[in-house]
C-alpha cells in the first residue's frame, strides 16, 4: 500500500506540472468590462519570484509601469501558471472577483500626535484650517479588506471632517462663517474636557456661483490600470460633469509615458463629446506626470476667467516616475500657479500604489482639496452631492486661532491637524498661506483640555516661574477663537472672533450636542488606529456605543457606514493580534 500511495502521488504530481505547462502556454488574462483594456504582456520569472501570497492577502512588488489586468477564478486562465506570471489572485474581502494588484508600496507621511501643551507657557495653537478627507477613504478601503490601516494612513481631522454637522449657517457671503462652540467632559479621560469648534461656510446658490474653467489632468500611466484606478476615474468625472452648465468649460490633458492634449477647453454643454474622449482613455506606460501638469495649467491659463474659478483636478494614484519627481520641485511649482489664480485638486485612486504624501503637498499647496476615491459611492458623495463645496471656495487661506485662558484651563491638546499647524505670527502674516473652505462646508476641530486643578497630564518644574495671568483675562472664559480668512478675490484678510464662555458647557457628555457628541467618537476611533496614546481606557466598543446614540437621522448612511468600519476595525484588530 505505501508503494501504491507513493506511485499515486507522484503520477498526480506529474499530471499537475503537464496541466500546469500546458496552461502557461495558453494564459489569458480577462480585461475589466469597465476599462476594456487590452492583456498586458506576462511578467518575468524575476519579478513572479517577489510575490508572496499570504492568507487571503497579496503581498507584492512590481515595476509601476506593468500595467495590471483583473483575472476571474472561474476562468480557465486562473492557473498556476497565471500565478507564475505574476497574475495574482486576491479574495478580500470574499466572495468578491480576485484582482491583482500592488501592495506595501503606499506612501504616507509619519507624524506625530500633538501632544498636551501647558497654558501658562504656551496659550495660543494655531492652525490652516481644512476640509480634505482622503483619510477617511482610505482608512475605509483597508478595512473594507479586513486590513488595519498603517497608522501614517490616519489623520485625525479628515476622519472627523468626512461627515457633514448640523452647524447654523453663515448669513452672507461677505462674513461667510459661522462658529459654534461646545464644550463638554472627555468620554476617555476622567476630569478632562474636550472643546469642539464648529465652522459652516456661506452656501453659494446654483445660479448665483461663479463660471468654473476646470481642466481634467488625467493619469493614464501602466499603473492605471486596474479596476478601482482608470474605470472609476471615468465614472467619477462624468458624475462631474453632470454637475456643470453651459458657462463652464472643460478641457483634459492626459499623461504617460508623455503628456497630450485630448480635449482642447469645450463648453460642458458638449457633454457628448466630452464623454467620448473619457470614454477612449486606456492605460500604459510610465507616469511623466510632472508635464501633464505644466500641460493642465498651460490650458487653465489659456482659457482663464479673472470672475470665475479656474482649477486644474488631477485623477492619478500619484506615480510620478518620470519629469520632476521630486516633492519640493513640484510644491514650489503648483504655489507659483496658485498666485496666478489657478487652484489644484487632487482625486487619488487605488491601493498599494498610492502616494498620499505628494497627493497632499499638491493639493495643500495648491489652494485645493484632496480626496480619496475608492468606491463609486465616494465619487457621487465627493463629485455630486458635495460638488459645490469641491469646486467653489468661498474664502481661502483660512486660519484658526485659539487662545486659552490660565485661570480656567491648565493643559490642551488639538486632536490633529498635525500637518496643518502655525506659526502664532503666521496668524497675522497675510503671506502666509492657508486652507480653503468651500460652498456650504463644515470644518470641526477638537481640542481636549485639562481645568485648573484637573488630572495634568504634566508635571510643574521645580524652579518654573509661573507666567503672569494678563489683566483683563476673565475668569468665565476657558478660551478666545479667532478666525482669519480672505475672500476668494481678495488679498486683505479679515477677522471673525467668538469666546468659549460658560454658556457653551455642558455638564454631562449625554447633554452635548449629538454632532458634538458623534465627532468626538470619530475622533476617538482615529486616535485608536492611530495608536491610543492619550485615549486612556477607550476601546472600540466605547466608540461603537458613543456613535450609535449619537447616530440620528443619516439621510446618507454615512454615521451608520462608520459604526460598521468601527466594527470591521475591531474584527481586524483580534486577527493582528492572532498573528
Amino acid at each position: 500500500m505505501p508503494r501504491l500511495s507513493q506511485a499515486l502521488a507522484t503520477g498526480l504530481m506529474l499530471a499537475l506540472v503537464a496541466a500546469c505547462t500546458d496552461s502557461d502556454r495558453r494564459v489569458a488574462a480577462i480585461p475589466d468590462p469597465a476599462a476594456a483594456a487590452p492583456a498586458p504582456e506576462a511578467k518575468t520569472a524575476q519579478e513572479a519570484q517577489n510575490i508572496v501570497v499570504t492568507g487571503s492577502r497579496v503581498a507584492g512588488r512590481r515595476d509601476s509601469a506593468t500595467p495590471v489586468t483583473a483575472l476571474s477564478s472561474a476562468s480557465p486562465a486562473f492557473a498556476p501558471a497565471a500565478r507564475s506570471r505574476g497574475y495574482v489572485a486576491r479574495a478580500e474581502p470574499m466572495p468578491a472577483p480576485p484582482y491583482y494588484r500592488d501592495t506595501g508600496r503606499d506612501k504616507f507621511t509619519a507624524t506625530q500626535q500633538n501632544a498636551f501643551k501647558i497654558v501658562r507657557e504656551e496659550p495660543v495653537s494655531t492652525f490652516s484650517l481644512d476640509v480634505d478627507t482622503a483619510s477617511y477613504s482610505f482608512v475605509r478601503a483597508s478595512l473594507n479588506q479586513n486590513v488595519l490601516p498603517q497608522p501614517a494612513a490616519v489623520r485625525t481631522e479628515e476622519m472627523v471632517n468626512y461627515f457633514p454637522y448640523d452647524y447654523a449657517p453663515a448669513r452672507t457671503a461677505d462674513q461667510p462663517f459661522s462658529t459654534n462652540v461646545a464644550v463638554f467632559p472627555s468620554p476617555w479621560s476622567p476630569g478632562r474636557k474636550l472643546v469642539r469648534i464648529g465652522v459652516k461656510g456661506y452656501e453659494i446658490q446654483r445660479a448665483s456661483r461663479p463660471r468654473a474653467n476646470l481642466v481634467f489632468l488625467i493619469d493614464t500611466s501602466g499603473s492605471m490600470n486596474a479596476p478601482n484606478k482608470l474605470p472609476l476615474v471615468k465614472q467619477s468625472l462624468a458624475m462631474l460633469l453632470d454637475q456643470l452648465d453651459g458657462k463652464d468649460s472643460v478641457a483634459i490633458v492626459t499623461y504617460a509615458g508623455s503628456a497630450g492634449t485630448a480635449l482642447e477647453p469645450t463648453p460642458a454643454s458638449s457633454k457628448d463629446k466630452i464623454l467620448a474622449v473619457i470614454d477612449r482613455l486606456g492605460a500604459g506606460g510610465s507616469t511623466a506626470g510632472a508635464e501633464g501638469i505644466r500641460q493642465a495649467y498651460a490650458l487653465a491659463e489659456q482659457n482663464f476667467d479673472p470672475k470665475g474659478v479656474n482649477r486644474v483636478i488631477l485623477a492619478t494614484d500619484g506615480d510620478f516616475n518620470v519629469g520632476i519627481t521630486s516633492d519640493n520641485e513640484l510644491k514650489g511649482y503648483v504655489e507659483r500657479e496658485r498666485g496666478k489664480g489657478v487652484f489644484l485638486s487632487v482625486l487619488g485612486f487605488g491601493m498599494g500604489n498610492y502616494n498620499d504624501a505628494l497627493m497632499q503637498t499638491l493639493a495643500q499647496n495648491g489652494n485645493g482639496a484632496a480626496a480619496y476615491i475608492d468606491t463609486i459611492g465616494e465619487a457621487r458623495k465627493t463629485l455630486v452631492d458635495e460638488a459645490t463645496s469641491t469646486l467653489f471656495p468661498i474664502a481661502k487661506d483660512v486660519k484658526i486661532q485659539v487662545e486659552f485662558n490660565p485661570r480656567a484651563v491648565s493643559e490642551y491638546r488639538l486632536i490633529g491637524y498635525e500637518t496643518r499647524m502655525l506659526n502664532r505670527d503666521d496668524f497675522d502674516n497675510d503671506k502666509v498661506d492657508a486652507g480653503d473652505v468651500g460652498s456650504g462646508q463644515t470644518v470641526t476641530a477638537i481640542y481636549e483640555v485639562t481645568p485648573v486643578g484637573g488630572p495634568r497630564a504634566i508635571g510643574d518644574l521645580r524652579y518654573a516661574e509661573q507666567a503672569p495671568v494678563a489683566a483683563g483675562a476673565r475668569s468665565d472664559e476657558l478660551g478666545f477663537v479667532k478666525i482669519r480668512y480672505k475672500l476668494p478675490k481678495s488679498d486683505t484678510s479679515r477677522l471673525l472672533t467668538t469666546p468659549i464662555d460658560r454658556g457653551t458647557t455642558f455638564a454631562r457628555f449625554e447633554d452635548a450636542p449629538r454632532d458634538a457628541r458623534f465627532a468626538a467618537a470619530v475622533a476617538g476611533f482615529a486616535e485608536l488606529l492611530r495608536g491610543g496614546r492619550y485615549n486612556g481606557q477607550l476601546g472600540f466598543d466605547e466608540v461603537l456605543g458613543m456613535a450609535s446614540a449619537a447616530r440620528g437621522e443619516d439621510g446618507f448612511g454615512y454615521r451608520s457606514e462608520f459604526i460598521q468600519l468601527v466594527r470591521a476595525a475591531k474584527t481586524a484588530h483580534a486577527m493582528a493580534a492572532l498573528q
